[in-house]
């Protein structure tokens, strides 16, 4: 992610930094899967929290709180909107500080609305996640990150990204069957069609597809024969390095706006899973060991979205 760029407009650093603080402070560390814990003295988000999960260095975090940074991009911006949970309005002022405009209609929004974050603080008991119209992982909760190990610590937007993790072939705790795979490939080779309808003006989406057309022939395959498919209830086996295989059902919610998709697993109460799900909820996001990467090969770390008959 660039880190810095030509501002067009004229900024004001001094705001600027004082304004990421006050966002940064306020954050509760537990809404954005942090255990808070009796030792931690920080109010709020750390700053190499917030960079973490903003995917920045920590200090430019520092750079642009200090004012010595003074033209973050636009793809910076969204970053840090998305990780400090700004409402449409703070994000607005976020870029009018940083002396940027903010993206128009023509490109897909990169913050989900401030109600589809408070879903994430009240559904604790079940992993939850947001993509955006890319399905690039932008928000999760606890047990989300539990269940699927630390999702947001990565450094590239990439490795957030759905169909980039399952058409490059990288590892996952997320195994398919092959008619699943079938369905599942369909579903988001047709939902990035449409987003980049829906977007004509979005580099980032127009940028995903033309690398995934050159890096993947299954993603060329599809796309160029037109393939659609249609997502609906389906049953996920993710599988843990601690708790072992999890079978769960999983379900895509539209977000208000249909900019963002929420995704949703959870397990009939008294069964196994549930019982997982509710030892995960103690474990949380404490380091854990990797499976080996050949035993379920091609399917996101991030999620293996619900893909339907």
């Amino acid at each position: 992610m660039t880190q810095h760029g030509a501002a067009s407009g004229g900024g004001r650093p001094g705001q600027l930094g004082a304004a990421l603080r006050g966002w940064r402070e306020r954050i509760a560390p537990e809404t954005v899967g942090l255990v808070a814990g009796r030792r931690r003295r920080a109010v709020g988000l750390r700053r190499e929290e917030l960079a973490r999960h903003a995917g920045v260095s920590p200090d430019y975090i520092v750079r642009l709180e200090q004012g010595r940074a003074t033209s973050p991009s636009s793809q910076v911006l969204a970053a840090l909107a998305r990780a400090l949970r700004l409402g449409s309005q703070e994000r607005r002022h976020l870029f009018a500080l940083a002396g940027r405009r903010e993206p128009d209609a023509g490109e897909a929004p990169a913050h989900p609305a401030p109600s589809v974050l408070r879903l994430l603080e009240r559904m604790d008991d079940s992993p939850v996640s947001v993509y955006d119209a890319a399905w690039t992982l932008v928000a999760s909760n606890r047990l989300f990150a539990a269940l699927m190990g630390g999702v947001l610590s990565g450094p590239a937007e990439r490795d957030h990204n759905v169909a980039w993790r399952h058409f490059t072939g990288l590892p996952a705790r997320v195994s398919h069957t092959a008619r699943q795979r079938e369905r599942f490939e369909r579903a988001v080779v047709g939902d990035l069609r449409a987003a980049c309808a829906r977007y004509p003006r979005d580099a980032r989406l127009r940028s995903l597809t033309a690398d995934l057309h050159g890096a993947s022939p299954r993603f060329a395959e599809l796309w160029d024969s037109h393939a659609i498919g249609v997502h609906t209830t389906d049953a996920k086996t993710v599988h843990h390095p601690d708790v072992g295989p999890i079978d769960l059902d999983c379900d895509v919610l539209q977000a208000p706006g249909g900019g963002h998709h929420v995704v949703l697993y959870t397990a009939d109460p008294g069964t196994e899973g549930a019982d997982k799900l509710r030892l995960l909820g103690v474990i949380g996001t404490r380091e854990m060991s990797e499976p080996p990467a050949s035993d379920h090969p091609a399917a996101p770390v991030t999620d293996r979205r619900c893909s339907g008959d």
